[in-house]
């Protein structure tokens, strides 16, 4: 398989189906920034975790490249005219969501109870953490556009939402481990 193909060179790219778009087409920018979130959990994952995490984290690296291949594919060509799904990949669903929560819930049981928003950083892992939340915060403002305009499956938002949550549930995590002290957001009064 050739890397560079040249067919990208004006600008435009395939959708799955062959369909020629822009390369700011909002379908493109949704799929894009799903890549750079899992490159970021990537980077996360490449720093020394436990094997839980390192399992958690995996498997959501491959359900954003689903997602990401569901992104690509536009509704007109997901099924094949014998009615047929035509992306033979398994979708996302509700266990993937559901597998989050129980993950979300089972880190908070050791971590103290929140007051306060945090501050970002402390450790380069947990950054990066706070980085890969921000860029699922971004992918899911894409697709909430992107499904008002054109519709998505619902479940891709929801995945998100509840990502979003769960690496921000990790940063905590990584702190506590590390006994890295959260700085709390302490506003200034007038």
């Amino acid at each position: 398989m050739k890397i560079y193909t040249k067919t990208g060179d004006l600008g435009e790219t395939s959708l799955f189906g062959g369909t020629r778009v822009k390369k700011y087409n909002q379908r493109i920018e949704a799929y894009g920034t799903i890549d750079e979130l899992n490159s970021y959990i990537g980077l996360i994952r490449s720093e020394k975790l436990n094997s839980k995490d390192t399992t958690a984290l995996i498997k959501i690296q491959n359900e954003l490249f689903t997602i990401g291949s569901t992104l690509a594919t536009p509704p007109d060509k997901e099924k094949l005219k014998n009615g047929k799904d035509r992306l033979q990949i398994i979708k996302v669903d509700q266990n993937d969501i559901e597998f989050m929560e129980h993950e979300i819930d089972h880190m908070n049981e050791t971590l103290p109870p929140m007051t306060h928003f945090i501050l970002p950083g402390g450790d380069t892992q947990v950054s990066y953490c706070h980085i890969a939340r921000c860029i699922c915060r971004k992918a899911e403002r894409i697709c909430v556009e992107l499904h008002d305009n054109e519709p998505i499956q619902p479940i891709i938002i929801q995945y998100l939402n509840r990502l979003s949550d769960y690496i921000f549930v990790l940063a905590r995590k990584l702190s506590h481990d590390k006994n890295i002290e959260e700085i709390k957001w302490i506003p200034k009064k007038t």
